[in-house]
This record gives structure tokens, sequence and C-alpha cells, in this order.
């Protein structure tokens, strides 16, 4: 029979992107996850093999779990571009600080010159796209976006700044970087959104509202 497993991978993983945030790549090691998560080094060499192998895992729940924050964010919404705001802001996730940012922007460089865990992060990248593209359909359909909004076109915009509110965040650091995303977010389908009396209304604020100028 069996030994239990005890903690979940997917509660060591989610305690290994907590402590990527915080430490950056010299200091992630398997010790200082699995003290994370209450385990010893050893439990996590069992399960993972190595860091590599750990990083590895980590990516590959990383392209899985892309599509399932959408539909969650699709069931928490009934306006689709509303799911689509908060599925932008949870891709950065856990990235609360300059500092956190820059230790995930970190990884992120390894990935690109390891060829495995960049076929990973190309996954990432191609479900997070997928996902957006979804949305942005959705949302044409029902006609919260322009008839005829070019879906997949619109999606490679959003993903690219979603990627550089983060970084022009980080360097100006000024607000939360999920309003900072939100907002140029909303710059970005203005133009796409229909034609009406008003100012169009953003995704994520309630009925009503309306922006206040950013100060200088």
């Amino acid at each position: 029979m069996a030994r239990p497993r005890g903690v979940e991978d997917a509660v060591i993983l989610r305690a290994a992107a907590r402590v990527m945030g915080r430490v950056g790549p010299t200091g992630l090691t398997l010790a200082a996850v699995a003290g994370e998560v209450g385990l010893v080094p050893g439990t996590l060499v069992q399960r993972f093999g190595s860091k590599r192998g750990l990083l590895l895992a980590l990516a590959d729940a990383s392209a899985e779990e892309a599509g399932e924050l959408a539909a969650r964010a699709r069931t928490a919404h009934p306006s689709a571009l509303g799911a689509l705001a908060e599925l932008t802001s949870q891709t950065l996730a856990g990235m609360d600080t300059p500092e956190s940012f820059a230790h995930h922007l970190a990884f992120l460089c390894t990935d690109l010159t390891d060829p495995q865990l960049y076929e990973r992060a190309l996954a990432v990248h191609r479900a997070q796209r997928r996902a957006i593209e979804d949305l942005l359909a959705q949302a044409t359909d029902a006609g919260e976006l322009r008839p005829g909004t070019d879906a997949a076109a619109l999606a490679g915009t959003v993903q690219a700044i979603t990627a550089g509110a983060g970084l022009t965040w980080a360097v100006e650091r000024r607000g939360g970087l999920a309003e900072r995303v939100r907002r140029e977010l909303d710059a970005v389908l203005r133009p796409h959104l229909p034609q009406g009396p008003h100012l169009p209304q953003r995704p994520d604020l309630p009925p009503g509202h309306r922006d206040e100028p950013e100060e200088a």
C-alpha cells in the first residue's frame, strides 16, 4: 500500500512561486521551498528530483492553469470584458512589489535561454493568448465590443500591454500593479467599444463610475 503523499504537489508548486518572488533565481533552493510548506528537502527530491525538476513541474502547472484561470474569471463575471480584466490581473498575481516583479522577470530570462524551460514558457504564453482571444470573441458576440473586432489581433495587443504595464509599473513605482494593468487595458479596449452618447464604461468598474485623471 502506497504511503500517503501528505502535502499535495500543487501546494508545493504554489509555495515555490511565492519563494521565487521573494528571493529570485539565486535564492531559490529545495530547502527554501520545503521550509515554506513545512517539509524536509528530501521530500522534494523524491517528488521532483532536483531544483530543475521543480521548475519544470511549475512551468507545466502554469500552462494548465492558464485556461483554468480564464474559466474561473468567466464564471465570476457576467461580462466577458470583466472576466478579461480579472484574467489580466491574475496573470501577474504574486508580483505585488517591484522587487517580486524583478525576481519573476529574472526567472523568465532564464527560461528564454533553456530549451526545456523555453518550451514550457511558450506553452504558457500560447495558452494565455488563447484564453484572451476567446474572451474577446465572447465580448464581440455579446455586443460589448464593436462588430467585426479582430479578436486575434487584439489579443496580441492585450497580452503585450499586460507585460509592458508590469515593467513600466516596476520602474515608475506609482500605485498598485493591478490598477496599472487595468488602466492600460482600458485604454486599449476603448477604441473597440460600441459608440454611445457617454464615455465607454470600464469593464471592471460598477455602473456610473468614471475614471479620475491620473496625477502627474
